[in-house]
């Protein structure tokens, strides 16, 4: 059985968001790399009502470079009726990647992308590999979901899109465990591949039909099979044994960042 997965990007917000791009860039004197989807709609699980989380990420001309105080390194638009935008500097971005962020990696991996330099993004996407800490990632992953379990499915009656919000990083967990590397960002390839119990699977099916079709807010009972799997992954949860080394060159980011700036 085939995982539910939609990632519904109306034409007229796509041309809001790429002129809130060009926007972001006259204000601010930058140059947009690379602008992603990275919410539910990037996970392909979103509500009519889900806003659009817009992340990129920006390069300055040289002169911001070479300044003795270190300039602000984040724009933030503020959020307008649906739209959500946020980016990161190309440098802040970069020693994300060094300290293996799994929030950067999931952009990289968007299935939902607005801009992109074909060569920066190029360069970004086939560097990630090697700085992914599958330490690091396995214990981003887990607390969260352990976070949101303990937060919002106690009770007989739950917000149905918080079991997505557990399941998720659950299973890019195990994905980790497993070997395979960086999770995708995609629902759909993580539970299609983590999941092979054809009940489970019918009602993690059932949970993405109400979640696409219903509000944010969306409350309801409990899903019988989805919450004792939880239960039970957390429960008997045990991290193994060792993990590899990531092996990325920092100069190979270093250029990166030389090239994109000259090139600015």
């Amino acid at each position: 059985m085939t995982i539910l997965s939609a990632h519904p990007i109306d034409e007229a917000i796509r041309q809001r968001i790429e002129a809130e791009l060009a926007a972001i860039e006259q204000r601010h004197a930058v140059r947009v790399l690379f602008a992603c989807e990275s919410g539910s709609r990037g996970w392909g699980f979103a509500s009519p009502d889900s806003d659009y989380d817009v992340r990129f990420l920006y390069v300055h001309e040289l002169d911001w470079y070479l300044r003795v105080e270190p300039q602000r390194d984040v724009i933030e638009v503020p959020i307008s009726d649906e739209l959500d935008v946020c980016g990161w500097e190309l440098r802040k971005a970069l020693q994300l990647i060094r300290r293996s962020n799994p929030t950067l990696f999931e952009w990289l991996d968007s299935p939902v992308v607005y801009r992109e330099d074909a060569q920066v993004a190029g360069q970004l996407q086939s560097l990630a590999p090697a700085f992914f800490s599958e330490r690091k990632g396995r214990w981003h992953y887990l607390a969260m979901a352990k976070k949101n379990f303990r937060g919002y499915l106690q009770g007989e009656t739950v917000r149905l899109k918080k079991y997505l919000y557990v399941l998720r990083p659950l299973l890019a967990a195990q994905w980790i465990d497993t070997g395979r590397g960086m999770p995708p960002m995609r629902f759909a390839e993580l539970a299609g591949t983590m999941v092979t119990d054809p009940a489970l699977r019918e009602e993690i099916n059932q949970l993405l039909a109400i979640k696409m079709a219903a509000g944010e807010a969306e409350y309801g009972a409990r899903f019988p099979r989805i919450h004792a799997f939880i239960e039970h992954e957390l429960a008997a949860d045990k991290p193994p044994a060792d993990f590899k080394r990531p092996g990325g060159e920092e100069s190979a980011l270093d250029a990166l960042l030389f090239n994109a700036i000259r090139d600015c």
